[in-house]
């Protein structure tokens, strides 16, 4: 891979989300964004800026590590740390 290409990632903001109950729109109001940012964060068509990964990670009350990873990363929730 050269240092130009961007890795894919991998993210569960999508299940975090749902598993709080809140709506793309609830999430979308929370942050600032139109709830179609979400749906395309979720699906992977969009990767965020580190400022709004933050306000993700804010919102939902989750580290960064725990909603977003380059897929060759699987995040353990019950060890709270990254497998490979």
């Amino acid at each position: 891979m050269s240092g130009n290409e961007e890795l894919p990632l991998f993210n569960r903001i999508a299940h975090v989300r749902e598993e709080m109950g809140l709506s793309r729109k609830a999430l979308a109001d929370a942050i600032g964004v139109h709830y179609q940012t979400i749906g395309y964060l979720e699906r992977g068509e969009y990767s965020p800026s580190l400022s709004l990964a933050l306000r993700i990670s804010s919102a939902l009350g989750r580290p960064i590590e725990q909603l977003i990873a380059t897929p060759q990363w699987k995040y353990d929730l019950q060890e709270n740390l990254w497998r490979d």
